[in-house]
């Protein structure tokens, strides 16, 4: 593991690029705590082998600004469609309006394995019932990939022409789902790590929304709750990685008066 010294703070190599891009796209300097949040958490997926399966990945919080915030962790820049400096919330992330604003990952639902691959989400006043955080859907045969309120439970899918519909709907924070096999999936939900028989399908080759679900190339079904944080990639452990997204967002919050 690679380290910095920048000034009274020693922060890993990976974590100190990020923050100083961040800090270049706000103007400004973040707080001693926020960087040391960012810090834990990169070191922290190292440390449980789990930074490399993350391939794509925004903080939707800790930034000083919208622009700042958009700087990505790992992987492309999402595209922002219609989010504004006011939609944005240095604690609990960025909150959609329902019907036009969302973010383009640029990063192809078919981009992992098959049966290799997860997603994760960290909304902290849960999903609206009906709406979807994320998702990459192909017709024709059914392709999904995604997350989203169903009346009591949340559905999960992950490459499958089907979902896993998992209670209770009203569960905030940490959320994902990863596959490692043909045959189903583990889902993160409370704190609750399951397994359900989902047989795996061929991805599409749209790109993964979030705020809404790329339905075959047009957004839809957009969400108007916050989002702080999401990641993409290879299967991944959900509850290591629960814990290390939790606390960043925990230590984010503690960290900004």
């Amino acid at each position: 593991m690679k380290w910095l010294i920048t000034g009274q703070q020693k922060l890993d190599l990976d974590a100190a690029i990020y923050i100083d891009r961040v800090q270049n796209a706000d103007g400004v300097s973040l707080e001693a705590g926020v960087k040391s949040a960012i810090n834990d958490f990169i070191v922290g997926c190292k440390t449980d082998g789990i930074w490399d399966a993350i391939k794509s990945s925004c903080i939707l919080a800790g930034a000083r600004t919208l622009d700042g915030a958009l700087v990505p962790l790992k992987g492309t820049a999402p595209t922002n469609f219609n989010f504004v400096a006011g939609d944005y919330d240095r604690k609990t992330g960025l909150t959609g309006d329902g019907s036009t604003k969302y973010l383009n990952t640029n990063r192809q639902d078919d981009a992992d394995g098959q049966n290799d691959k997860h997603y994760s989400i960290y909304v902290p006043n849960g999903l609206s019932s009906g709406k979807a955080m994320l998702g990459a859907i192909g017709l024709s045969p059914n392709r999904f990939t995604q997350i989203l309120g169903e009346g009591s439970a949340i559905n999960f899918s992950l490459n499958s022409s089907g979902g896993a519909s998992v209670s209770p709907s009203n569960a905030t924070g940490f959320m994902g789902a990863s596959r490692s096999t043909s045959t189903d999936i583990s889902v993160s939900s409370n704190g609750v790590v399951g397994t359900y028989s989902l047989t795996s399908v061929a991805s599409s080759s749209f790109d993964i929304f979030v705020s809404a679900r790329n339905l075959t190339g047009t957004a839809s079904i957009f969400e108007s709750k916050p989002l702080a944080f999401y990641s993409l990639g290879a299967s991944i452990d959900l509850a290591l990685l629960d814990a290390r997204v939790s606390t960043l967002i925990t230590a984010i919050g503690a960290a900004i008066p």
